[in-house]
C-alpha cells in the first residue's frame, strides 16, 4: 500500500473513530414559504419580503431558502395570521393593524392615531420594551415577529370631495386601514376595510367616496388620481406605519441559532431598506401627481383635533377593558410622551428651519 493510500486510509478511520461521517455535518437545506398580505405590483411595500428572502439566501449561502408570495396566491391577504398560527405556511409579511378585529392590540404593532413616528416606534421595538412585549402578546398565536418595514408618516388620502370642516367627514364611506375606522366611525365616517389589490375598482365604481394608501409613491401606481383629485395630509392615523415578519414559532424554534441570527438581521435590513425606499421615491412621485392635477391640501385643524379627542378617548376606554392593551399601550404611551419632548427640541425644529429655508 503506497503513503496516500495509508494516509486515505488513515483518515477515513479517524474520523470513523470520532463516531461522525463527514455528511452528517452537512447543513440541511431549509425551505419556507412566506405569504405576504400585498401585490406584487407595489415593489416598495411587497419588496421588503423580497429583499428579506434574498438576504436570508446570500446570508446561508443558499442552504436556506424562503419564496415570497403576494396576498391571495396562497391564502387571503387577511388571512396570514391564521396561516402562520397553524403552520400553514411558516412565515408572512404583513401590517398588524390589519386584525385588530382578533384583539385591538395588534394596532400597535403597527400605527395608531397619534402614535409613534418611524424612528420613535423602531426605537420603541429595539431599545425600548416594544419586542418583548410583543413577543409576549403573539405567544398566544404561535407566533415570533420582527419589525419588518416601515413607511414613515403617511398621506392622509384621496377624497371625491374638499374637506372643508367635520361635517365632510359624516357618512363617508372611506377604505381606511384597520385600526383608524374606530376612530373615523366616532367621527360619523363609514371605513372600510379592503385590500390594497382591491381599492382603485371601489373608488371608480362609487362604493367608497374617499381611500388612503400610504403615500405617492405607491398612490400613483394604484392610480386614485384618476378618479378623486383631492389629495389630504397628513396622515394622521400612521404617523410611522410599521410592518411585520411573522414566523411560526415552530418553525423558529427548529432553526439553528446561526439560523435564527440570519432570519433576525434580514429582517432588520429589510426593515431599514423598505423606509429608504418609500423616504427616496416619494417626493418625485409627488410632483408627477402634481403635475397630473392632484390638489394636495392640509386637513382642517377642527378636523385634526376632533380625531386627536376621539382617539385619545378610545385608548382611555380600550384600557379600561382590555388588560392586553392596557399593558402594552401604558409602555408605548409613557414613550411616546419622552420621545415628543425629545424630538420638539431637535427633529422638529431642525425640520421645520430646513423646510422654510431656500434650497
Amino acid at each position: 500500500m503506497d503513503r496516500r493510500s495509508i494516509i486515505k486510509h488513515a483518515g477515513i478511520a479517524g474520523v470513523l473513530a470520532a463516531g461522525a461521517a463527514p455528511a452528517v455535518h452537512a447543513q440541511a437545506t431549509i425551505r419556507w414559504r412566506l405569504a405576504s398580505s400585498f401585490p406584487k405590483a407595489l415593489d416598495t411595500i411587497y419588496g421588503a419580503a423580497d429583499v428579506f428572502a434574498k438576504k436570508v439566501g446570500e446570508m446561508s449561502g443558499g442552504k436556506f431558502t424562503v419564496s415570497v408570495h403576494p396576498g391571495g396566491e396562497l391564502m387571503p391577504a387577511f388571512g396570514v395570521v391564521d396561516g402562520v398560527q397553524q403552520g400553514t405556511v411558516e412565515a408572512a409579511h404583513t401590517a398588524p393593524y390589519y386584525f385588530f378585529g382578533k384583539d385591538e392590540t395588534f394596532a400597535m404593532d403597527t400605527a395608531i392615531p397619534f402614535g409613534l413616528n418611524s424612528r420613535q416606534l423602531t426605537a420603541w421595538m429595539y431599545d425600548g420594551n416594544g419586542l418583548k412585549l410583543f413577543r409576549e402578546f403573539y405567544s398566544d398565536y404561535n407566533i415570533v415577529n420582527f419589525p419588518m418595514g416601515n413607511t414613515g408618516a403617511q398621506m392622509g388620502g384621496w377624497y371625491r370631495k374638499e374637506i372643508k370642516s367635520l361635517a365632510d367627514i359624516k357618512g363617508m364611506k372611506m377604505r381606511i386601514g384597520g385600526f383608524a375606522g374606530k376612530v373615523f366611525t366616532a367621527m360619523g365616517g363609514v371605513p372600510q376595510n379592503i385590500p390594497g389589490g382591491e381599492i382603485y375598482q371601489s373608488l371608480e365604481k362609487g362604493t367608497i367616496d374617499a381611500t388612503e394608501w400610504v403615500g405617492p409613491y405607491d398612490d400613483e401606481k394604484l392610480g386614485f388620481y384618476k378618479v378623486a383629485k383631492n389629495y389630504y395630509y397628513p396622515g394622521w392615523w400612521e404617523g410611522g406605519a410599521q410592518l411585520s415578519l411573522y414566523i411560526n414559532n415552530k418553525a423558529y424554534e427548529a432553526l439553528s441559532p446561526e439560523n435564527k441570527a440570519i432570519v433576525e438581521c434580514a429582517a432588520a435590513n429589510a426593515h431599514t431598506t423598505m423606509q429608504a425606499m418609500y423616504d427616496a421615491r416619494n417626493p418625485a412621485a409627488l410632483k408627477r401627481l402634481v403635475a397630473g392635477g392632484a390638489k394636495v391640501q392640509a386637513f382642517p385643524k377642527s378636523v385634526m383635533d376632533a380625531a386627536y379627542k376621539e382617539s385619545m378617548a378610545l385608548y382611555s376606554d380600550l384600557s379600561a377593558k382590555n388588560p392586553k392593551w392596557k399593558k402594552i399601550y401604558a409602555d408605548y404611551s409613557a414613550f411616546r410622551k419622552d420621545q415628543n419632548l425629545w424630538f420638539r427640541f431637535t427633529e422638529a425644529q431642525f425640520d421645520r428651519y430646513m423646510q422654510s429655508a431656500k434650497l
